[in-house]
């Protein structure tokens, strides 16, 4: 009886030896771990976000990604304009993507070529992050996914778009003017359209929330090298705003129109035109309901 508890005696403080000892390896771990964890920053740890070189590294390491891909270069094609983005804008820049259509579609980016002028102009979208937070990544700036990130936007950075044209000469790129995009995430396509022989870009974004889209359209009223004029179409699964023709100037206008949930079907029931006049849209209804775009 005694060998028995014995026995016992010496596996009960054999299997806490264990344990300990276990206990004290898992503390080693994370101490060794939390060594080379970057310093909190809120609630996000995210080395790469908050070392700006790290993050240069890697965009300079997709556009070689990018030359090893391309079959043909020009002197004034994307990558050149990648590179020029990387060399002259401030850290966390970036040429955006177009939102692709497949799991493993090469990436393409969101540019326009023109030749006008005599030169080659380039419409191209362009991300900036805020200052004083984590540089945005370029993967949470596109795609139906992105378009939630106005609902915490500060955890991946906060990212201002930009259309802007450049003009390239001998390799070389001038930025003529860039115009904000009010939004900061779900970026799908960059589309050159006309309207009334008036040409348009067109960047639509994914709008989750509202199930539906978002559509920025950049009117070249004047002339391609001065700043466009800025109109949202915007269309929801209860709400729809349309380009018109109201009083036949040179600046499109729209119609709100409005929606009634009666629970079962969703029915329009009143429609409002809103037309441009000196710096904003006005309600031909009620002089007060103004809109800037």
């Amino acid at each position: 009886m005694k060998k028995e508890i014995v026995v016992l005696f010496l596996f009960f403080m054999t299997s806490v030896l264990m344990i300990t000892g276990c206990s004290g390896c898992e503390e080693d771990k994370k101490s060794e771990q939390e060594e080379f964890m970057p310093e909190a920053q809120g609630e996000n740890t995210d080395p790469v976000g908050y070392q700006v070189e790290k993050a240069q590294n890697i965009f300079a390491y997709n556009i070689e990604e990018r030359k090893k891909r391309a079959v043909v270069r020009t002197p004034c094609d994307t990558i050149a304009l990648m590179e020029h983005i990387l060399r002259t804008y401030p850290p966390g820049t970036y040429l955006v993507d177009l939102d692709p259509r497949y799991t493993y579609s090469i990436p393409q980016s969101a540019v326009i070529y023109q030749k006008a002028l005599g030169g080659t102009y380039v419409y191209a979208l362009v991300a900036k992050s805020r200052a004083g937070e984590r540089l945005v990544e370029p993967k949470n700036l596109i795609g139906y996914d992105a378009s939630f990130i106005d609902l915490d936007s500060t955890k991946l950075g906060t990212a201002f778009f930009y259309l802007t044209l450049f003009r390239c000469t001998d390799s070389s790129f001038t930025t003529l003017w860039e115009s904000t995009l009010p939004n900061h995430g779900g970026f799908n396509t960059l589309t050159m359209k006309k309207w009334k022989n008036t040409p348009y870009v067109e960047a639509y974004f994914h709008y989750a929330r509202g199930i539906g889209r978002l559509e920025y359209n950049f009117f070249m009223i004047d002339s391609l090298t001065k700043p466009p004029h800025l109109l949202l179409t915007i269309e929801t699964i209860n709400r729809k705003r349309s380009m018109a023709d109201i009083n036949g100037d040179k600046y499109p206008d729209y119609y709100e129109n409005f929606y009634l949930d009666t629970g079962d079907r969703i029915v329009k029931y009143d429609s409002v035109g809103f037309v441009w006049r000196d710096s904003l849209y006005y309600s031909i209804r009620d002089k007060n309901k103004t809109t800037k775009y």
